[in-house]
């Protein structure tokens, strides 16, 4: 049994390490204030995905990930994204620190787009959110 390994450029190494900066207190703080206002609970709506009727807005355990959400996009037609682990671990979002913790290091401040897994992720973190579905 062989193994080989896989070295990046030097360049690329920097670049990426740049990106990945780690963020002070104040930023997390800030972060989080933004988050607190961003994520608030969406309106429910009745829609159709693929002949059922669904709805929109509500996130849901289960598919091929841990959760699930149905939306619309921008054409308007509706779309089902999927997000979440799948080893079967608890989000602690409850936790205050935790919490921020987790804001900061996904950038949830900057998710704005509903269609996306990330969006949805930082919008299962609000506090007081009940995942039990």
């Amino acid at each position: 049994m062989t193994m080989t390994f896989v070295f990046k450029h030097p360049s690329k190494y920097k670049k990426i390490k740049e990106e990945t900066m780690v963020k002070s207190f104040k930023e997390v703080e800030e972060i989080d204030a933004i988050c607190e206002q961003q994520y608030q609970d969406l309106p429910l709506e009745e829609a159709e995905y693929q002949g059922k009727k669904v709805t929109l807005n509500d996130p849901i355990r289960g598919g091929s990930k841990k959760f699930y959400v149905y939306v619309k996009n921008k054409k308007g037609n509706v779309v089902k994204v999927s997000f979440g682990d799948t080893t079967g671990l608890s989000i602690k979002r409850d936790d205050p620190a935790r919490r921020k913790s987790f804001r900061a290091r996904h950038n949830c401040d900057q998710k704005k787009d509903k269609t996306t897994a990330g969006y949805w992720s930082c919008y299962q973190w609000r506090a007081g959110a009940k995942v039990n579905n």
